[in-house]
């Protein structure tokens, strides 16, 4: 293993310990083996048909103000059973694998040093052995020029490549109603005869329909097989005589039938890539490279540790839980970037990021925005990813008609309510439960844009900026000024119906109530807060006209409380007590991410959020909580509840040998939330920056959360949210040194260490310079 990999010294025998590659809309799980290889092929627009997609939801406004009544007098249930609480639940469609790309062989004599690898850099995974005729090399990665899977096996010196070829479209799971298909043929009759067409080249066909249903997905390999000859047989294809064999596979969704289809492309499309290896990877690298060498960290792990297995790194740590292994710290860092990249395209990453090799993928394999999403791509602003935001606003742009559907039907309102889960296809308001009331929760627009806020403030991307975000933004501010009619005795807006995902507010006597429906959830008012003063800045600074009616709105909101154990409240409502063991920890977004809650601007807020913290249960230890609880901590300068929770992520199993993850512990549920949360998690242990306001320049703090296990390293090309680059950041016991570059003029205020430790400096960054900035310890 290094920092910039991995590797096993056995196949995957399962599909989820199988090494992954992606390109953001398709992706690959690579097994690995000598004889009888499986590359499941997945691609992000595979999802299995429902009816129900696509319905609206029901028209509730006209019910709003009796609902809004009920529950200002302590109804919640049958507030919930009147507002939606008969319709019935839609679950999304579910995301599901194309297909395996089958090749078999006869072994030639003992298989001997094995390894097999990933190359987080290029994306390429590798497998090497040893027969009696000398050693073989197979290997896949997934394009990101050419959106292909390029696939290669390449026989020993003086040996030839006798192999089996086929596509398997009935994998784990599939639905006995599906109609899946393969057939080999030599030249599609679409590709008009050429001589200068190969005679070693053959494509496999894959043809499945979905039950019951109009539409279906492709699958196309192209086989080509250097220095030998192949064969066509029904579904599969021989490979005989050959040096190496290259496999170039694609996969398309769409309706059967449909003209001009992708569907009616994809072979064609095979033989107009390039059948030169070397040049397909090198397209590929120029662009998977160069992003994910944006940052790098070193933790100054020793040489030796980087050298073993990952899963030999796994089971040292977990052994000596009192010490974290810098060489496993490193090598999830680095695969998170990788994943997460890896994932991200033409939409963000689901909950099981790009990759399933079973159709009953936990909960549909759906984007659940009330958490998961924004903690996995956490770390794309200033982790230098723009690749990951840009998915992240494709999602956002390709729905915003159905968040106006759901503001229209839901609220009687202007403006966009966005869904707590969606397969990527639409973006309606399924979730009517009476246990999971999620269409109570107005916080979701918000939340899904403030990564989108923080890409501007770290790129500058004013055009993006006027274009995209601000009218998005602006239509959540319509929102709130539309939603908040009600009043307290004091005169601030009340949220009613409110909803803290996915936890219900307790009674005097401590007890959870029986429905979840609120007042006044912490996470809608922050929300509330941050849309409608966010909106009339940007608007002010970045336009001609006036957010003054946006401002009016926002200083009518009400406070954060404070309850009787000096917590930050989950409801700031008088009669709504915490439910402290809980996953989540929503009522923290003014904490992490939005910074309305600091320890340098509001130390007593900060604090009654820091004991909310401490108070909190693990309930069933699901990582996104632990990773929440981590950037939270982060954020209020703590590194020892940090570090605990990070602690907890390394110890309780979540990690499979490809260092995917779990949602649960013990290996429970494949979940990408661990594995693309913990680059987040470690940079916020290391850097944290803010951008100026009217009043104040911009911010930057130094390892404002460093466990003690961690005394040296150095981190580079890390963005601020004030646009200055991190070129380095390193630190020893006895001093932390940064050097900035910014691209303007501009003051920041400068601390090491966590508030009160080391009073803040003022620096002037100059424009196009480096500034080096020391402090000692």
């Amino acid at each position: 293993m290094s920092r910039h990999g991995i590797h096993d010294t056995a196949p995957a025998t399962r599909w989820e310990d199988a090494y992954l590659g992606g390109n953001g809309r398709h992706g690959v799980l690579v097994h690995g083996r000598t004889d009888a290889e499986t590359v499941v092929v997945t691609h992000h627009d595979l999802v299995l048909p429902d009816a129900a997609s696509g319905v609206e939801p029901p028209a509730l406004a006209g019910e709003l103000a009796a609902v809004q009544d009920l529950l200002l007098a302590g109804e919640q249930a049958a507030a919930v059973r009147r507002f939606g609480g008969d319709w019935e639940a839609r679950s999304v469609q579910s995301f599901h694998p194309g297909f395996a790309v089958r090749w078999t062989r006869s072994h030639r004599g003992e298989v001997t040093g094995y390894r097999r690898e990933l190359d987080f850099r290029t994306g390429v995974v590798t497998t090497r052995w040893r027969e009696a005729d000398g050693e073989w090399l197979a290997e896949c990665f997934v394009s990101r020029a050419d959106d292909v899977v390029v696939q290669r096996l390449v026989a020993p010196e003086g040996g030839t490549v006798e192999a089996e070829i086929g596509l398997d479209g009935r994998l784990p799971g599939a639905p006995a109603g599906l109609r899946a298909a393969v057939r080999s043929v030599y030249r599609p009759a679409e590709i008009p005869y050429s001589a200068e067409l190969p005679r070693d080249t053959a494509l496999l066909r894959l043809r499945a329909r979905y039950p019951d249903s109009a539409y279906g997905y492709r699958g196309a390999a192209r086989i080509v097989a250097t220095g030998g000859t192949v064969r066509c047989d029904g579904p599969r294809v021989y490979v005989s005589g050959a040096r190496e064999v290259l496999v170039l596979t694609r996969a398309a969704r769409g309706e059967i039938g449909a003209p001009a289809s992708e569907l009616s492309r994809l072979d064609t499309g095979m033989y107009g890539l390039s059948a030169d290896h070397r040049e397909l990877l090198a397209r590929h690298v120029a662009l998977h490279g160069t992003a994910y060498d944006r940052v790098r960290l070193d933790l100054g792990a020793p040489e030796a540790d980087r050298q073993r297995p990952v899963a030999e790194l796994l089971e040292r740590q977990t052994a000596d839980p009192s010490v974290l292994q810098p060489a496993l710290l490193e090598a999830l860092f680095a695969a998170g970037r990788y994943h997460l990249l890896s994932a991200s395209g033409a939409l963000p990453p689901r909950l099981c990021g790009l990759w399933t090799g079973d159709w009953h993928t936990a909960w549909g394999g759906a984007f659940t925005t009330n958490a998961n999403l924004n903690l996995q791509i956490a770390s794309a602003a200033t982790g230098d990813l723009p690749e990951v935001t840009r998915a992240l606003a494709a999602l956002i742009r390709g729905q915003l008609a159905d968040w106006r559907t759901n503001a229209r039907l839901l609220y009687g309102t202007r403006g966009v309510v966005a869904p707590a889960h969606t397969d990527g296809t639409n973006g309606l308001q399924y979730h009517f439960d009476q246990r999971w009331p999620h269409h109570l929760w107005t916080a979701g627009a918000d939340w899904l844009l403030q990564p989108l806020v923080e890409y501007v403030e770290t790129s500058g991307d004013l055009d993006f900026l006027r274009a995209e975000l601000l009218p998005t933004l602006a239509e959540v501010a319509d929102f709130y000024t539309d939603f908040l009619t009600r009043t307290a005795a004091d005169g601030t807006f009340v949220l009613v119906p409110s909803y803290s995902p996915e936890n219900r507010p307790a009674g005097p006597d401590g007890v959870p109530l029986p429905a979840p429906a609120s007042v006044n959830a912490t996470m809608d008012l922050a929300a509330a807060r941050h849309a409608l003063l966010t909106a009339a800045d940007l608007t002010e600074r970045h336009t001609d006209a006036s957010g003054a009616h946006w401002r009016a709105v926002a200083d009518r909101l009400p406070d954060y409380r404070v309850n009787a154990d000096g917590a930050l409240a989950e409801w700031a409502w008088p009669s709504s007590g915490d439910s402290y063991d809980h996953r989540h920890v929503s009522h923290l977004y003014p904490v992490w991410p939005l910074d309305e809650i600091s320890p340098d601007t509001t130390p007593a807020l900060a604090e009654a959020a820091r004991t909310a913290l401490l108070l909190r249960g693990d309930e069933n230890w699901s990582g996104h909580g632990l990773l929440h609880r981590a950037l939270a901590a982060a954020r209020l300068d703590d590194p020892v509840l940090a570090g605990r929770q990070l602690a907890e992520l390394l110890l309780r199993g979540f990690h499979f040998r490809s260092l995917m993850t779990s949602h649960y512990p013990d290996l429970e549920a494949y979940n990408a939330d661990v594995a693309h949360a913990l680059p987040a998690v470690l940079t916020e242990l290391l850097v944290r920056s803010h951008p100026a306001t009217a009043t104040a320049p911009a911010r930057l703090v130094l390892l404002p959360a460093l466990p003690e296990a961690l005394p040296f390293g150095s981190l580079s090309g890390l963005r601020t949210r004030f646009g200055a680059v991190v070129r380095s950041l390193s630190w020893t016991p006895s001093a932390v040194t940064v050097v900035l570059y910014s691209p303007v003029d501009q003051e920041v205020t400068v601390r090491s260490g966590p508030v009160g430790k080391h009073p803040s400096v003022r620096h002037l960054l100059t424009a196009g310079e480096e500034r080096r900035i020391r402090f000692d310890r």
